[in-house]
């Protein structure tokens, strides 16, 4: 609650949640109580302790936590859906309602759902102006609408880590 916090709990779980995704352990504790931090490290029961997932590879954790996204691709719920599956997707320029901010191809964007929720990160194969030109297209449209030849995926699955939960 003073001057040096930054953002409210759903930003610190929100960062929680991605630590842990990356394979690390997050104590959740009362900065005021002297000592915790000590206690913390120890692995005394202190807080609230959240166990790391299985660790994900460390280009996907970079992804996840330390880029700053260009962008953002919105998606329509198929599109959402189809990431989400365990199996996974690529995105397709189909799935895509709306593309923010300028971009070029190999920046990383986010992948936010109509409703605002984050759904994943990625690095883009198209510019914002060409993604917007193809979103919502069938990617055998794509060599017609861009006037070249394309891959079909504007991000790539192996590009791509999913930051929601299914």
């Amino acid at each position: 609650g003073g001057p040096e916090s930054l953002g409210g709990m759903a930003r610190k779980i929100e960062a929680a949640r991605r630590a842990t995704d990356c394979g690390i352990r997050v104590v959740i504790v009362d900065g005021n109580t002297p000592g915790v931090l000590g206690q913390a490290l120890a692995h005394e029961e202190v807080g609230t302790c959240l166990l790391p997932r299985p660790r994900m590879p460390s280009r996907k954790a970079w992804l996840a936590v330390h880029g700053r996204p260009r962008g953002t691709l919105v998606v329509d719920d198929g599109a959402r859906r189809a990431l989400l599956r365990p199996d996974g997707s690529s995105l397709l320029p189909s799935g895509i309602v709306e593309v923010q901010g300028q971009f070029a191809p190999g920046d990383l964007v986010t992948v936010r759902d109509v409703e605002g929720r984050e759904i994943a990160r990625g690095l883009v194969n198209y510019s914002a102006a060409e993604t917007e030109a193809i979103k919502g297209r069938h990617s055998s449209e794509i060599a017609q609408v861009l006037g070249r030849p394309g891959v079909d995926e504007v991000v790539h699955r192996d590009d791509m880590v999913v930051t929601a939960e299914a």
